[in-house]
């Protein structure tokens, strides 16, 4: 029993390594569809965030100056997803797809072009990665049973971006409920004339709020290459990108909900690697490629409107003409 719950806390653990990224994302894409616009374009920036997060710590050394390179090459994106769809009113899903493709291409020629090793970038130094970080009285509380295992195993330890994309989404929630922004936010997605009529830009608003989803983006591809990885590999965002949009849309474009889904992603393919080899009762054992399938599948089922019934902004996906 004891190993089985120190099996569960490890999962558990895992989970939230995993799900960053996809919490970073998935509020990216709550900003941005909250004020109506589409924003397939999360994997790209994503995977350009990593790329540009470990070029920059390779030639620089400082992990810090890559992630602020990788929010800017992110935020440069989301700019040119809001030129084809806000000022140009373009087809919003086909701008993502295009941002989607361009990131995966260019990624791997600059890389090549910077490090000569296939579209790769060196691996980074321990000390260039970001660390774990270990809370104070680790060492003391550990041997409680249960509860000290939980405060050094899932509480502590993780590393600081960990613990942003945590704070992303209280932040993200008091932003959209408690400020004037966010009142505005989400009316411009629901009645973008209304917001109009009262004097506010309807196209600025929708900027700020794609420019925030950028930050984000570039946090978590950072994340990737810089904190959970040590350099980047061609497409190592692994459709993220995509899973966090379905967790938007399972979440219901709400901030609490949408980080419930992202763990609940995380914790499918954590669980994956533990349940590797077991023989489960009545079951047997799992292939390793069902379970390592598991969240894609649930991703295009929940995209498919398959499992609940979402209820997106009402101005999402149209172009606003003054």
């Amino acid at each position: 029993m004891a190993d089985f719950l120190f099996q569960l806390l490890l999962t558990f653990d895992g989970t939230l390594r995993i799900a960053t990224p996809l919490i970073l994302c998935a509020m990216a894409g709550i900003f941005a569809e909250r004020s109506g616009v589409i924003d397939i374009s999360l994997e790209g920036k994503l995977l350009t965030g990593a790329f540009v997060a470990a070029a920059v710590a390779v030639i620089t050394g400082s992990a810090w100056l890559g992630v602020l390179c990788a929010m800017l090459a992110s935020v440069v994106l989301s700019l040119i997803h809001g030129f084809a769809c806000i000022t140009h009113k373009g087809n919003q899903v086909v701008s993502g797809v295009a941002i989607n493709i361009l990131a995966s291409g260019l990624t791997v020629v600059v890389g090549i072009a910077l490090f000569q090793r296939g579209g790769q970038t060196p691996t980074l130094p321990r000390d260039v990665r970001f660390k774990p970080l270990e809370w104070i009285g680790v060492e003391s509380l550990e041997a409680i049973p249960v509860l000290g295992t939980i405060y050094a195993q899932l509480i502590s330890g993780h590393n600081i971006l960990v613990y942003i994309s945590l704070v992303a989404v209280p932040l993200t929630a008091f932003v959209l409920y408690r400020t004037r922004f966010g009142l505005r936010l989400r009316a411009v997605g629901e009645v973008p004339e209304a917001v109009d009529s009262a004097g506010v830009s309807v196209t600025w608003l929708r900027y700020r709020a794609l420019i925030i989803g950028g930050m984000f983006c570039g946090i978590a591809g950072a994340y990737l290459s810089v904190a959970q990885g040590g350099n980047f590999v061609r497409d190592m965002s692994a459709g993220k990108g995509y899973i966090a949009l379905a967790a938007v849309i399972f979440g219901n474009w709400k901030p609490l909900t949408a980080l419930l889904a992202c763990l609940m992603f995380g914790f499918l393919e954590a669980a994956t690697s533990r349940l590797e080899g077991v023989d489960l009762p009545l079951i047997g054992e799992l292939p390793t490629q069902l379970m390592l399938a598991l969240p894609y599948v649930l991703t295009v089922l929940l995209l498919a409107g398959f499992v609940g019934k979402p209820s997106p902004p009402a101005a999402i996906g149209m172009p606003y003409s003054k």
